[in-house]
């Protein structure tokens, strides 16, 4: 091993990233909970929300699309009260939300996975960054993404929050390039 990208220096992220980080995932149910826990994690870092991840799937039903679209009020309502997650009404109102658009596009395009990958043609896109400070924060894709999943009814999906679900799902892989999970 001969290093890791500048982030992972702890648990959780130390895990995270030697696990799971910038590995292209394809299941509609992983991608789902990406989705809601990069919303999650707006205005926070990203440490806090997975010290959170284990209350975030259970509260989420494990991620259960079907199940999370037909949450109602009173589960809602429920889940505002769970210490276990980000407590805030917006967003996780916005996860039932995003369950419901989620769908949609799984009925359109067959799964989520054939249109969300479809914004980089199916194939992962390698940087080639050498520190932290070089990786940007949104890109022209994560800008489109972004623009196309608001006009589909999602919530808490900026550019910024797509480029961080592009990374976490492997779409891009933004591995610096001292980094034993970089790839040439």
């Amino acid at each position: 091993m001969t290093g890791r990208c500048e982030w992972a220096t702890e648990e959780p992220n130390l895990s995270y990233h030697d696990k799971e980080w910038g590995r292209p995932q394809h299941n509609d149910q992983k991608l789902f909970e990406f989705l809601i826990l990069e919303g999650a994690q707006a205005g926070l870092s990203w440490v806090t929300i997975l010290k959170r991840r284990k209350g975030y799937t259970k509260a989420f039903s494990h991620f259960d699309i079907k199940k999370v679209a037909r949450y109602n009020q009173k589960r809602i309502d429920k889940l505002i009260q769970d210490e276990s997650i980000i407590r805030n009404r917006l967003k996780i109102t916005s996860a039932v939300n995003n369950a419901i658009q989620f769908q949609k596009i799984q009925k359109e395009f067959g799964t989520f996975d054939k249109y969300i990958w479809s914004f980089v043609d199916h194939k992962p896109i390698k940087n080639k960054f050498k520190k932290l400070s070089e990786i940007p924060a949104t890109t022209l894709i994560s800008e489109k993404m972004s623009k196309d999943l608001k006009k589909r009814g999602f919530n808490f999906v900026g550019p910024t929050i797509c480029y961080a679900f592009m990374q976490a799902i492997g779409m891009v892989n933004d591995h610096t390039s001292r980094c034993f999970r970089y790839q040439k």
